[in-house]
């Protein structure tokens, strides 16, 4: 399954994220896959597109973060799935 993800810096600071990103990488553990993420202009908000067979294998990862950001983690599809799962066919 596809997973966005969407952090909040906790007091909308990216600095301690960015540090123990550069000391420790993504931790990310086997079975979830890092695919894209994007920040917002402000720094104080990350988006990020993961897979897991279900939401419960990002627990670890989220785990890992949880004292610096806090997460929203909504299920999605790509726009092709969605429609070609729909009576309406195809506008992606």
């Amino acid at each position: 399954m596809l997973f966005m993800v969407i952090e909040s810096f906790r007091q909308g600071d990216a600095a301690p994220v960015g540090a123990r990103f550069r000391r420790r990488g993504r931790m990310i553990p086997a079975g979830v896959t890092y695919h894209a993420s994007w920040v917002d202009v402000a720094g104080q908000r990350c988006f990020q597109v993961m897979e897991a067979a279900d939401e419960a294998a990002l627990r670890e990862w989220m785990a890992n973060w949880r004292d610096l950001v806090e997460f929203e983690v909504i299920p999605v599809m790509t726009s092709a799935q969605f429609w070609s799962k729909t009576e309406l066919g195809g506008a992606a």
